[in-house]
């Protein structure tokens, strides 16, 4: 099984990960993770993180998944994408920013974790 990446620094909009140039977001997954860009599925704050922002964590074979929820808690996560993490039987956990990057990190010792995570607001 690959390992997901750890995270070495999270501050305000700027996050580095193993193996990954510094970026602001991220999708992380076992093997790897890529810069988060919003704009790939439209989201925003609200309605919050979709369905098409987390399929490529599941294509990926993430049987945790930790979504963050910002430095100030204003990303949201829609009903949907919860619907679609549970109906695959997807252990997700949403946390602060901070709290999500120190659970991440925890979970990719010992589990296929994938998470989405956003430096900002």
């Amino acid at each position: 099984m690959d390992r997901s990446p750890q995270i070495t620094h999270i501050s305000w909009g700027r996050m580095e990960v193993e193996g990954l140039a510094p970026g602001k977001d991220f999708k992380l997954y076992p093997g790897g993770g890529r810069p988060w860009d919003w704009s790939e599925h439209g989201t925003r704050h609200e309605p919050g993180i979709q369905p098409a922002d987390v399929q490529e964590l599941l294509d990926h074979g993430c049987t945790v998944i930790v979504l963050s929820r910002g430095m100030k808690l204003r990303l949201n996560t829609m009903p949907e994408t919860s619907e679609v993490l549970e109906a695959a039987g997807i252990e997700v956990r949403m946390e602060e920013t901070t709290v999500a990057v120190q659970l991440y990190n925890e979970l990719a010792q010992t589990k296929p974790v994938g998470g989405l995570f956003h430096s900002t607001c």
